[in-house]
């Protein structure tokens, strides 16, 4: 179960790093991605293995960037439950809808993923304070995980951010800075912080290792499915982190000869106060301009520019797949139908997820016939203050 890692490589200039030294973007400004030996990992990491692997995301280990279990950073991330609509699929005739229900990692959310294995390369490459802008979700877990491996930890938030994860980052031993504005804001006063202070930033896509941990939503997603991949994944998009593993993860299991090169229709879901990545869309830009004054209570799609926007349009558009961007009330309604008629708490994103599903069968985008996962990235349980004021 070694990992496979084999370098670093930049998908827009296309030159190669060490996975060995401590970097977070570039030098062209853009994200960097992992690289493995597919065709060694695919000698141990077969199908028939999984049914003795630990039942957590670092089942996948030959596909994931941490050298030395020693250096594993865990709380049990992973393995959600897909859950089966009970309600919504009958009422609009998808005999095949599911919901992958992210709100059942540690911390709340599927960020557990990212930054689980954020923190245990860093833990792996020395790095003794990390840093983070957040709108949420981020912040919490990598609270968490900082105090499971004796990293300290700040978190940069705006003050709009719903009170319970500064809570829950205080309650970890982190400190919490709070700024004015939105999560672009945030990650300005990340950046003076980094170079006055020394602090190792693991922004969204800024570090090559969080979309490694997101990745394995793809993995689980095919497990689940006896390896056909659903017809369509609906994602609530804000960093788009998990959006884009996802679409690495299919490649690389098709390398491995798990799956075929069928695809979802990969479809990015934001809210019409913040709608970047639709806007380009619709625009046929290759890359989103940043959105001024970006507003909606789902604060995880409170993000109004993405670093890694091109990859996701192009896996959007590469897969067939849509942008939408629905109303506040459209958000609410989708959570208040996800909580009353599924029993899945959502966030308020995972509410957007729905919402655009409502959009996307009355369009018909989305055919009876087709297999549909709606992705909750979050518990509403985060968002109590938020979501009081719209019951």
């Amino acid at each position: 179960m070694k990992s496979q890692i084999t370098n670093l490589y930049c998908p827009s200039c296309h030159k190669k790093f060490s996975h060995t030294v401590l970097i977070n973007l570039c030098q062209c400004g853009l994200p960097l991605l992992v690289n493995y030996d597919l065709q060694q990992a695919k000698k141990t990491l077969t199908k028939d293995s999984l049914f003795k692997r630990i039942n957590s995301m670092w089942r996948y280990n030959e596909v994931l960037p941490v050298l030395d279990s020693l250096n594993i950073v865990t709380l049990g991330e992973g393995m959600t439950p897909l859950q089966p609509s009970v309600t919504i699929g009958k009422k609009f005739g998808i005999e095949k809808l599911f919901f992958k229900d992210e709100s059942m990692n540690p911390t709340g959310s599927f960020k557990a993923r990212g930054l689980a294995m954020a923190v245990s390369k860093a833990k792996e490459l020395g790095v003794e304070k990390i840093i983070i802008p957040t709108a949420g979700n981020a912040g919490s877990a990598l609270a968490a995980y900082c105090a499971r491996a004796n990293i300290k930890c700040k978190v940069i938030m705006p003050e709009s951010t719903p009170d319970a994860f500064a809570i829950d980052v205080l309650y970890h031993g982190g400190e919490v800075e709070k700024v004015s504005g939105s999560i672009k804001d945030a990650g300005a006063r990340v950046h003076d912080l980094v170079d006055a202070e020394n602090w190792f930033a693991v922004s969204t896509l800024k570090e090559p290792y969080r979309i490694e941990g997101k990745k394995t939503m793809g993995y689980e997603l095919a497990e689940q499915l006896d390896f056909v991949l659903p017809d369509v994944i609906i994602y609530p998009t804000g960093g788009g982190t998990g959006l884009i593993g996802m679409w690495k993860a299919f490649d690389e299991m098709e390398q491995l000869g798990w799956i075929d090169s069928h695809r979802p229709k990969m479809v990015s879901v934001q809210s019409e106060g913040c709608a970047p990545i639709v806007k380009a869309f619709n625009d046929d830009a290759d890359n989103a301009e940043l959105w001024e004054n970006p507003t909606t209570h789902a604060a995880g799609l409170r993000v109004p520019g993405a670093i890694g926007d091109f990859l996701i349009l192009d896996a959007i558009r590469k897969s067939g797949g849509t942008a939408l961007a629905v109303s506040e009330d459209a958000i609410s309604d989708g959570t208040k139908d996800m909580s009353r008629l599924e029993g899945i708490f959502p966030a308020p994103e995972g509410g957007a997820s729905l919402a655009a599903f409502y959009e996307l069968v009355k369009s018909e985008f989305i055919k009876p016939s087709d297999t549909v996962v709606i992705f909750n990235t979050g518990s509403g349980y985060k968002y109590l203050d938020v979501l009081k004021e719209r019951i």
